[in-house]
């Protein structure tokens, strides 16, 4: 081998050896950046202190008849035009299924350990103290991450992926409702709620049981209810026909 071609050779295994070093370099340093970004274990965030929000939204899953009316609502009052995709309350409908459990109603649970928000690596979701404490997400800090998304518990996950902007959005209980002339919030009102033919949606105070979504079904019936026929299950009969077939048989 001649001496300009050992030189040449050399070269290249300093060169070859320089990209390896540097090569390692970026990758210590995005192992360093996915360690950091990596959320935090579910027992450190539910031993986080956030304010209890004073407000939730229950609902009566036997009272709704699926008409997707708060869905479009939802939409029509946050992004101005209706689209089921970005509703911030999700009706999932099971055409298989049988009553009562042929229909689910999810809307956002406003947390007592909000994972969306522990989670967030930018800070995007957060507590707003100075509307009652709702959990939000801030679209101009969002980035897009879809860790919000895949870290709630909640099947649907009651985070909604905003496909016009490509950043994520959930429910403030209608603080920032820029195509509605109502003040939301706790305190204001809902359009879900307000617009809900069958008013099975309801706004409360009190926090519900956090224990899977029990307690946010709930009876919004009355006796006109019961004495149409729709009632707990199959198996009751409400009083009205059991006082008529009891007379019947007396005839």
């Amino acid at each position: 081998m001649s001496e300009s071609e050992d030189r040449k050779s050399g070269a290249n295994k300093k060169m070859t050896r320089r990209n390896f070093l540097a090569a390692g370099g970026v990758a210590v340093a995005a192992d360093a950046l996915i360690v950091a970004s990596v959320p935090t274990p579910l027992a450190a965030q539910t031993s986080a202190r956030y304010p209890e929000a004073r407000g939730y939204l229950v609902y009566d899953s036997k009272k709704c008849i699926g008409c997707t009316t708060c869905m479009l609502n939802c939409s029509l009052t946050h992004y101005g035009h209706q689209s089921l995709s970005l509703a911030r309350i999700q009706i999932m409908q099971d055409s298989f299924g049988k009553f009562p459990n042929d229909l689910k109603v999810s809307p956002c649970r406003q947390c007592r350990y909000p994972v969306c928000i522990s989670s967030c690596p930018v800070g995007a979701a957060y507590v707003d103290e100075a509307n009652g404490n709702v959990r939000r997400i801030d679209s101009r800090k969002c980035v897009g991450c879809k860790t919000c998304l895949k870290m709630c518990p909640q099947q649907p996950h009651r985070t909604i992926w905003n496909h016009l902007e490509n950043k994520s959005s959930k429910c403030d209980l209608c603080v920032d409702t820029p195509h509605w002339n109502e003040t939301g919030g706790p305190g204001g009102k809902q359009t879900c709620v307000e617009s809900c033919p069958m008013k099975a949606l309801k706004f409360v105070t009190e926090m519900p049981d956090q224990k899977e979504t029990d307690g946010y079904d709930v009876n919004l019936r009355n006796d006109h209810w019961l004495n149409l026929g729709l009632v707990d299950n199959s198996t009751v009969i409400p009083p009205r026909m059991a006082a008529q077939a009891a007379a019947a048989k007396k005839q």
